[in-house]
């Protein structure tokens, strides 16, 4: 059993059931699109996937902001950022790829109605990584 499971995963590295609230920003040609929130159903070194209403634009850059369950200094409360590209999705569940991460703290108290940053650091991440497959491509050519 163990051994046809292992065959049928197309998955490069292993995927841990977690239920976790996030946030996300979608960006399409330097512009966010969408912006909602949902949960997270599972996350491995490469990836992670997530429950949301709505189908996400497959290729899309993502920044998710995932409640951390461990608290920095048995007191702060900390948010993993990632930002990633959009693999698959339909509705209710979208996959994505982790290429940047980061830990933030977070407030101790979450506001009801939390504004969408914009202070472009998806928008700059997005740049770097377009600039970085294009160095990538002029290489291999």
């Amino acid at each position: 059993m163990y051994n046809e499971t292992k065959s049928m995963e197309r998955r490069a590295k292993y995927r841990f059931p977690l239920h976790r609230e996030v946030h996300y920003k979608l960006l399409e040609d330097d512009t966010i699109v969408a912006a909602g929130s949902g949960e997270t159903t599972n996350v491995s070194s490469g990836g992670v996937g997530i429950a949301v209403d709505e189908k996400l634009t497959i290729g899309a850059f993502i920044e998710i902001s995932i409640s951390w369950p461990v608290l920095l200094d048995e007191s702060c409360p900390m948010r993993l950022i990632v930002f990633g590209r959009v693999v698959r999705s339909q509705r209710g569940h979208a996959a994505c790829t982790i290429d940047k991460y980061e830990f933030r703290t977070q407030a101790r108290k979450l506001k009801l109605a939390t504004p969408i940053r914009s202070d472009g650091m998806l928008q700059r991440w997005a740049e770097g990584y377009r600039k970085e497959s294009g160095k990538l491509r002029a290489v291999q050519a």
